[in-house]
């Protein structure tokens, strides 16, 4: 094992005396190409170029001598540091640390970051950085080769954003670049890059709040969830009571990096709140009354959503893959396409036994463990105690077994 490590973040500064003191006493150097080109890395050093971070510490770990492993950044913020410290290479490393990708592509455009969201974009997780990008107003994202912004605009087809692509921040071919998420495909960028995804409605404004946590700023809405239907405008469709939205909701639990479908979306109360959980949303309706009520409540309470007019199941072809899904309109039909795109959970509503057993049998078929439950409630005036209003549906939920994510 290593006698000891040190992790130097570079930002393209001149390293400081600590970095230097590392560099010079190092056996073995492990970085990028322009890492491993520094003057500063001693000429009989080991040398091993950072591609794979698993079999650089693998080596780091097997090496008789002093390791030094130089990343672009700051290592310890989605960097090398989590990986050296993982417990099969048993290592312990000391870090130098340098100014983050983030923060330098932030200070290079001239905005303040506390309120942006952060993800790292590779093949596997693009899609779900996509999600994020749509719904929130400002994100930044660590690109990878395959993964970079041509094709987070062409899986944003859509939704309208501005991207800033900060190139190769803290070299000397640095570049910042301004287009739109349409133009991004058109382009060819160079690696490392950041991209800083801007747009969209923001929520309403706190007179004298200046933000005091990182990231999307929690209770900027009304307390609670299944708002009732005033805070809609009053006239709820069939399927959207609040005690059924509720347990809509909880069944199919949106987070952030979801793309959730909600199909019929009516007065957008339940569009809206799977946004207000972070999740990306497409509402989708046949009703231009309601797609436009859906975005007047969006637009309210500060969320972003995609609208999208037509007629399930033939509009729900070309829309991207859904995690979850809400199918309140459409009956059995519809819920049988939503299970061709297998998302992880579905949840829909029969107001008969009949059309409940009917989409249940369909669920299964597909291979989804189905639940069902008679959903009743019912509202009273407190001042006599007396019944003012009724609702009775059947909730059916399915879950894929082989999906526990």
């Amino acid at each position: 094992m290593a006698d000891r490590v040190t992790v130097i973040g570079w930002d393209g500064s001149p390293l400081t005396a600590a970095a230097r003191s590392a560099l010079g006493a190092a056996t073995l150097v492990a970085g990028a190409a322009h890492h491993l080109t520094l003057p500063e890395v001693p000429p009989g050093a080991e040398r091993i170029r950072l591609g794979s971070v698993s079999l650089a510490a693998r080596r780091v770990a097997g090496h008789r001598g002093t390791a030094v492993v130089i990343a672009d950044g700051d290592p310890g913020f989605f960097g090398v540091v989590r990986t050296l410290r993982a417990p099969e290479f048993g290592l312990e490393v000391e870090v130098v640390p340098a100014v983050s990708a983030v923060a330098a592509a932030f200070a290079r455009a001239g905005m303040p970051w506390d309120d942006a969201q952060v993800v790292v974009a590779h093949r596997r997780t693009l899609r779900r950085a996509v999600n994020v990008c749509r719904a929130h107003t400002k994100v930044a994202v660590l690109t990878s080769p395959g993964a970079g912004p041509a094709e987070l605009g062409l899986l944003m087809e859509g939704v309208h954003r501005t991207f800033v692509v900060c190139e190769e921040l803290g070299t000397t071919r640095e570049q910042v670049r301004i287009t739109t998420s349409d133009k991004a495909a058109d382009h060819i960028w160079r690696d490392p890059n950041v991209v800083i995804v801007i747009g969209g409605p923001t929520g309403p404004a706190v007179a004298g709040d200046t933000g005091w946590i990182a990231g999307r700023a929690p209770g900027t809405g009304p307390r609670g969830w299944a708002l009732p239907a005033e805070a809609y405008g009053g006239g709820l469709g069939e399927g959207e009571s609040e005690l059924l939205r509720a347990a809509q909701l909880a069944r199919l639990g949106p987070r952030v990096g979801d793309l959730v479908w909600d199909i019929g979306c009516g007065s957008g109360a339940f569009a809206t709140e799977a946004a207000r959980a972070g999740a990306a949303v497409l509402a989708v309706d046949r009703n231009l009354e309601a797609c436009a009520r859906t975005d007047a409540a969006a637009r309210r309470y500060g969320v972003q959503l995609q609208i999208v007019h037509g007629t399930a199941p033939h509009v729900l072809e070309n829309l991207p893959e859904p995690d979850v899904v809400r199918v309140g309109g459409g009956g059995a039909a519809v819920v049988s396409a939503v299970a061709d795109r297998r998302p992880q959970r579905i949840v829909a509503h029969a107001a008969t036994r009949d059309a409940a057993e009917l989409v249940g049998r369909d669920l299964s078929e597909h291979g989804y463990r189905v639940e069902c439950a008679l959903v009743q409630s019912v509202e009273l005036d407190t001042r006599a105690w007396t019944e003012t209003e009724r609702s009775v549906a059947f909730l059916l939920s399915g879950a894929l077994p082989d999906r526990t994510k």
